[in-house]
């Protein structure tokens, strides 16, 4: 298809023809309620940071509209902004609107990479490990063993002491050095597809999204995720076919790649009747799937029915009704609202009921719990000053005389455990299930 035709399909404005010349353009019903009030604007980080109004949700909104209106193109100086969003959600829980905002961005990131290709080092990244490994069970199961192989070989140490770590760009040396223990991969190890069942009598059966990076880095996590589960009447079904949420594709532009693994998680999983994600930056992918396919009403159907399937496990255990442990763990904790927990899919008190209901467990309340840390998928690669900046700004919210700090997403975990270490703290970073897991161990062991 040719440009023009591209254009062709693109609806004209009231002040001319749009500037998206690509289909799958910014959605104008999103920026319809804006009246730039600037309710959005202490709520952003970015906006925080620079103090610059293209920086501001509002700013990013009255360009996205511009674009759309012919009054300018999709250009590198479109780009910045747009790129330069953390798409944490926040300004959508400010707005008295709603105003989609995150859908807004992930839209134009879109037309923009059409617009402008990624090249040289940065294509072949984006290439090596969007498409070349993160859709790919078996590539990501080989990357887990060469890491799991770094740690336990010593390579590791020997890379630290003699400083061999530091040719890399600091936000990569801070990122090796809080690297979780590799553990075996939860989709490997139940690869012959029998569903894992209940400690007692069963009482529901659920679907689990192992991830890609959640079963590599934090396979632990899906472990503890399991283990609860199963102890609460669950028997646990982990498709063999389920594929990564396509949320980074997304983020970064690439919305065929991620039409194509939602396409490829929407038939892992239509047979279930419930989908659990302990991975907040997923479950908020997958209950948006049906903007992916606005210009495909059957898909967007089916993507539709999942998203309705979907449910971060902690909300599920409330909404269900979960044992409360008995074993004490005896610690001093502060939560951290993971953006696409708390402003994507809005659980914020289901985390918190979980812990307040271990024994022992003391919870500190952390000021703007739910403000960004930095993370934002793979932010923190892509845009590291501003990573920084917000997790600076994260970590003097964070209360000093914590042993933990609990949250509900990957990236999140190990943002905040870089936090930890800059900044002399020596809190524990953890998934919240893991506690609840470690509270019923504790009381299994007596």
């Amino acid at each position: 298809m040719t440009v023009s035709q591209q254009k062709s399909k693109q609806p004209a404005c009231k002040d001319g023809v749009s500037n998206y010349l690509w289909n799958d353009a910014p959605d104008e019903t999103k920026w319809a309620d804006c009246v730039h009030c600037g309710m959005c604007l202490e709520s952003c980080p970015t906006y925080e940071q620079t103090g610059q109004e293209q920086h501001s949700p509002r700013g990013r909104v009255y360009l996205i509209k511009s674009v759309a209106e012919g009054k300018l193109t999709v250009n590198e100086e479109f780009m910045d902004p747009v790129f330069a969003c953390l798409d944490c959600r926040a300004c959508t829980t400010a707005c008295p609107a709603d105003v989609d905002v995150g859908g807004l961005i992930e839209e134009a990131r879109g037309q923009v990479r059409q617009a402008i290709p990624l090249k040289g080092w940065k294509k072949s990244v984006n290439k090596l490990f969007l498409h070349g490994i993160f859709p790919h069970e078996n590539r990501l199961q080989t990357l887990g063993g060469l890491l799991k192989f770094y740690q336990k070989s010593g390579m590791q140490t020997l890379v630290r002491k003699t400083k061999l770590i530091q040719i890399m760009p600091k936000h990569l040396v801070d990122m090796e050095g809080v690297m979780p223990k590799i553990h075996s991969s939860v989709k490997k190890k139940h690869r012959n597809g029998s569903v894992i069942k209940a400690k007692q009598e069963t009482k529901r059966e659920v679907a689990m999204l192992t991830g890609c990076v959640m079963d590599v880095m934090f396979s632990d996590v899906n472990e503890s995720t399991i283990n609860v589960l199963t102890r609460n009447g669950n028997d646990v079904h982990i498709p063999q076919n389920q594929t990564c949420c396509g949320a980074l594709h997304v983020h970064a532009g690439d919305r065929d790649m991620g039409r194509k693994l939602a396409k490829q998680n929407i038939l892992a999983f239509e047979n279930d009747d419930t989908v659990i994600v302990n991975a907040a930056g997923c479950g908020c992918m997958m209950k948006e799937y049906g903007e992916l396919f606005k210009e495909e009403p059957e898909w967007r159907e089916k993507a539709e029915a999942l998203a309705d399937k979907v449910e971060d496990i902690s909300k599920f255990l409330y909404d269900t009704g979960y044992e409360k442990p008995k074993a004490s763990l005896n610690k001093r904790i502060t939560y951290h609202d993971a953006c696409h927990l708390a402003h994507g899919q809005g659980v914020r008190e289901e985390p918190r009921d979980l812990l307040l209901n271990i024994p022992g467990v003391e919870m500190v309340h952390m000021p703007n719990a739910d403000r960004c840390c930095g993370s934002a998928g793979i932010y923190n690669i892509t845009n590291p000053e501003m990573a920084g900046a917000v997790l600076a700004s994260k970590m003097e919210n964070v209360p000093d005389d914590v042993e933990m700090i609990s949250m509900g997403n990957p990236g999140c975990m190990l943002q905040m455990a870089i936090g930890v270490k800059n900044h002399g703290r020596s809190q524990k970073v953890v998934h919240t299930v893991q506690l609840l897991d470690w509270a019923y161990q504790k009381e299994s062991r007596g």
